[in-house]
């Protein structure tokens, strides 16, 4: 299962209240080898479904991975922090061993 936090969730609402995103938009998540760590994190919005995708839903909102991806992303936390340290969309991972200063990549 992939999560949803409540910041997230209230994150992508408003991005698709601007109609910065359609209606019919889902969270892509995925892990590629890169980073300081050796894994890194990527994300963005899509609306097509592709072969052997995942799909999971929290709090409505609808996370889409790839099975492989999936497998580094078990029980991981999509999270959302703004302000001045805030960081944007991130992801709380119970999986990581180590990830780096930037939180951009990890490593099991």
């Amino acid at each position: 299962m992939l999560f949803v936090a409540e910041s997230a969730k209230e994150r992508i609402e408003e991005i698709k209240k601007n109609g910065e995103i359609g209606e019919d938009y889902f969270v892509r998540v995925s892990v590629t080898s890169g980073g300081c760590s050796g894994l890194t994190y990527n994300m963005e919005f899509d609306n097509q479904s592709r072969e052997n995708d995942q799909i999971f839903e929290d709090k409505g909102i609808k996370v889409v991975t790839d099975l492989k991806s999936f497998l580094y992303l078990c029980n991981t936390t999509l999270e959302f922090s703004s302000g001045l340290d805030g960081k944007g969309f991130y992801f709380n991972n119970p999986n990581a061993a180590r990830t780096c200063g930037c939180g951009e990549s990890f490593a099991l």
